[in-house]
This record gives C-alpha cells, structure tokens and sequence, in this order.
C-alpha cells in the first residue's frame, strides 16, 4: 500500500517549469508582506485568482514533500499542475503555509471531503491533529483501505454482492432472508442488477449471515434482508425481513463510509474517523448498555472517541480499528478475546478499544486490517504481515496451529511485499504489489484456490495449508489481483473472490446456493479452480 523512493523524482530539472518570473533575491521585506496582504493572487484582484507559489521549483519541491506520503504519491497527485498552476476555486488562507495551502487544495479534491461544511473541515482538522497535512494523509489512507470509488466484491455468507465502478450493484446467491434485495426470497445463480437503487451511487458494501448494507456516495446506508444489526449466525432471526434495501434512518446525520458486521453486533465508520456501533451491548460488552435488538448506533467509547480511524474490521464478537493520528498508525481492539484474537497477550475480553502496543516493538507501522472469525491480520507499511489469534488448519502461516496472543511476523512471507490480507473463518489470504497472490489455512469447499485440475485428488483439494502457498491457478491468468474478499462466516462453506486490475472477476470456493455467480455442472456444490464471473464492473 506504500511505495518506495525512486531517486530521480527528487532532481529539481524534473520538474516543469510554470511560466512564472523568478523574483529577484533582493525583493524587500515591505513587497514580500504587500503581496501576501493581496492573498497572493496573479492576474486578478479577485480571490479566486492562480497562486504563484512555484516560481523557485525549490519551493514546489520543498512543499510537495512536505504534504504527501511518499515521492510515487506526488507524481500521481500532479499537485504541480493542479494546485500551483490552475484557479485554486476557493479564497486562500493567509495564514496557512504554503505546505499547508497545497494540502488543504488537494483535500478540496477528494469526493468525501468537498460536500463539508466549514465547522465539519475544522472537527475533522481538529480531530486528525490540528493539520491539513495530516487530514490529507488521513483522507488518503482511507481511500487505499476500503477501496472508496472504486469497483468491489463481497463474499458474504452464501450470497455476494458486486459494486462497479459506476456504482451500480449485483447481488447473486441465497435469498432465505431477501439479502439479495430484489424483493423475492429466492436465489440468483447469476449476478442481478439491483434496479431498485438505481439513481443512488453505491461505493461501499458489506455482508453478514442473511443481511446486506450498503453505503451510498453521498454517506447514506441501506440494508435489506434480516432486519436486526445484532443476531448470532446460529439463527435468531430478527423480527422480520426486508427483501428491498431500505434507507437506515437511525444514521440520518452521520456521513457513513465503512460498515462492518460481526457476530451480534454491526459496525460503521464516518467520514470524520467515529465508530458506532449497533446492538451487543449486554453487560456493555462495547462500551455501552443496550439491548440485543437495539436499532440506534452508538459512539466507540474510550480511546477512540477522539482517534481519527480509517478502517474498521469486524469478527466473531470482536472488532478492530486502524487509527491514523499524528504519531503514527495504530490498530485497536474490542470485544471477545478466545483464542488471543485481541492481540494483547492474553484471553481477557475488553469492554473498551485497547491499542495492540505490540506493533511499536517490532517496529511495524500497520497499514490494512482484517478481522477473521478466530483470528486476525495486519499489513505493514514496509510489506510485512502479521497474523495472531486461533491458529487451527494453520490459518496464521506460522508452521503450526498454535494459537498467537500477540501479533507475530509470518516469516515464510518474508520475500513478498504484501499490500492486501483478507481473513476468514481459520483462512487467510495475502496479496503481494507484483498481483500475486497467496493463501493459507482451512481448504474446506476448496476455497483456498489450490485444485486446478481434474486429475488432482479429493484430499489435495480440501487440503489444509500451515504455510502460505502462491495460488499458481490465478498467476496462470497472467492476471494482476488487487482485492481478495472470502466468506467470513462460522456456519456457511466459504468461497473466494479474485478481483483483477483489468477488471476481471474470478471466483472458486462453495457454490450450492449460487454464491459464485456461476451455473454448476453435474450435481457440484464448489469450484475448485478460480473461474471467471460474467459481469460487467465498469
């Protein structure tokens, strides 16, 4: 998820020249102080005139650095164009530095941030500690975690959910409960076009045992089939169905773009770093006092309440949080702690989120999270990944099925850059920045993508992995994979999504109830080698 320094980017000759007169070195101190007074402005006395603020490429580059992650985020950003060239659209701050001014332009370009009032830019400013610099980084970080504007693919448990880039959506598989949306109860084989939201541009999605959410460019979440955000998978069925998305009301003022459903209870994340949570709060066993059916959504409390979290991942009882604060990013937990899948040390449970401090002794800056049934996992910002929890069918990559009750580097990785883990029930898979992809844990229903012909046995398709082992079935497609999603689920067989950079769809894994979007052949209930969906994700 972050790149490396290439050193030629950093020579001043390769950056454009704008036009712009050099000023002589002797401009007085009284003409410096005038042209600030004229909010520095060319051409126009109007404030919303071009900014000439790089007529030293030293200055660009001094500033460029200063703002963005990294030298490959400043290429793409284009911010010599974009900030120092063209209109800037908004009257400019003079008491911002010019650091500060370019990031504060490059925020006013992002989808989530333009619709802000000004009191709401401040809060998030406030809470991102007090710096566009930092907002900026926040509001990118984001972006990478949960693929905002961009096409997705949700393994949901028996059903599956497919967003485009348009932000259209398919859903296809088991319909028991109308998680499907299409207003019947009965299963789709093949993905169908959900023509009841259409109009409404969907950019983030999430899916639990019989439910559905979906959450809408403009902030605003939709759920259909169970109509409770805390049953247990085991059953519990709410008090009733909903076989067509309906608009939660109960978020109506709150700019949702993440969502999370875990075993009792369901997650969101708003566009200003707050978590809420709905349901499972018994003996405030999430901070907070509620009942098992409770439709309102309650603020994180304790360490998050003032913490600007980026990606939120939920399991069996329990929920992790990425953090990006000024010192750094963090990953917090909260909930169930069997099996050591809370990262602290121990078994205890915790009522209130607790920083998983283990990350600053290795020296591990976390950049993505994933929240598995039984266990979970982190990529670092230098590539590395760590898994602790549950062990069992080796789903952890360590060699073994002992369970990890603090993070710990999965060493047989250690020649692969990962950028993406996605977790399940005991499996896990990691994508590496070449597109490669690798998988380790529970073979069961063939999910772990390793059959690829007819002549391999039974045995070796359900085969359980205690290492991690490159998915050659995919890397065959000469295909590069940029989003693994698997079933996160205790009760459904698990199947598996591969979505490619060029658009393509591949799935394999458990397939009875049409899940993978595809029609089985003789009396088959999986696929074990990845087969493509038919479907359009522009």
């Amino acid at each position: 998820m972050d790149s490396t320094a290439s050193g030629t980017f950093w020579q001043t000759s390769a950056l454009p020249h704008l036009g712009l007169a050099e000023q002589p070195h002797g401009i007085s101190a009284q003409m410096q102080a005038s042209q600030r007074n004229q909010r520095l402005c060319l051409g126009s006395s109007s404030s919303h005139g071009e900014f000439p603020l790089a007529s030293n490429p030293s200055i660009v580059l001094h500033v460029l650095s200063e703002c963005c992650l990294d030298p490959h985020d400043l290429a793409r950003l284009e911010a010599t164009c974009s900030f120092f060239k063209q209109p800037a659209n908004y009257s400019p701050d003079t008491s911002l530095s010019l650091c500060e001014l370019a990031a504060l332009d490059m925020c006013m370009k992002r989808a989530v941030f333009k619709p802000m009032t000004a009191e709401e830019r401040d809060t998030m400013k406030r809470r991102c500690g007090g710096s566009w610099k930092l907002v900026l980084r926040f509001l990118k970080v984001g972006e990478q975690c949960y693929r905002r504007e961009k096409c997705q693919a949700i393994a949901g448990p028996g059903h599956s959910v497919v967003i485009t880039k348009s932000g259209a959506v398919y859903t296809f598989g088991s319909s028991n409960c109308g998680q499907l949306g299409h207003g019947s109860f009965e299963e789709e084989w093949r993905p169908r076009l959900l023509r009841s939201l259409q109009g409404v541009r969907i950019i983030q999605a999430t899916a639990g045992v019989g439910r559905s959410m979906l959450i809408s460019d403009t902030g605003r979440v939709y759920a259909f089939g169970k109509d409770s955000f805390g049953d247990s998978e085991y059953g519990g069925a709410g008090s009733k169905t909903i076989s067509t998305p309906q608009l939660v009301e109960s978020l109506d003022g709150i700019f949702v773009v993440q969502a999370a459903i875990g075993n009792f209870f369901t997650a969101v994340l708003s566009r200003e770093g707050r978590v809420y949570t709905f349901s499972w709060g018994a003996d405030a066993r999430l901070g907070h006092q509620t009942e098992p059916q409770d439709q309102k959504p309650h603020p994180l409390k304790g360490a998050l309440e003032d913490a600007p979290v980026v990606q939120i991942a939920a399991g069996y009882c329990y929920l992790l949080a990425l953090t990006c604060q000024r010192s750094g990013m963090a990953v917090y937990s909260v909930g169930c702690g069997l099996g050591g899948k809370l990262g602290h040390g121990s078994r205890a449970d915790e009522r209130v989120p607790r920083l998983i401090e283990h990350f600053q002794q290795l020296q591990f800056q976390p950049v993505a999270v994933a929240a598995g049934a039984w266990h979970a996992g982190v990529v670092g910002r230098d590539g590395r990944v760590c898994t602790w929890g549950w062990g069992r069918y080796g789903c952890l990559g360590h060699g073994n099925e002992d369970c990890e009750y603090i993070p710990k580097v999965v060493e047989s990785l250690a020649g692969v850059k990962a950028v993406h883990i996605a977790t399940g029930d005991y499996t896990t898979f990691v994508v590496s920045d070449t597109g490669d992809v690798y998988s380790f844990g529970c073979g069961e229903s063939s999910s772990l993508g390793h059959f690829s012909s007819a002549t391999e046995g039974q045995a070796n398709r359900h085969a359980n992995l205690l290492l991690p082992e490159l998915v050659s079935a995919l890397k065959q497609r000469n295909e590069h994979v940029v989003q693994i999603s698997l079933t996160n689920s205790v009760t459904w067989n698990a199947h598996t999504f591969a979505l490619c950079e060029s658009g393509k769809l591949y799935a394999f894994g458990a397939g009875d109830k049409g899940q993978l979007g595809m029609e089985l052949l003789n009396n088959e209930s999986e696929r074990g080698a990845p087969d493509i969906v038919e479907i359009d994700l522009q």
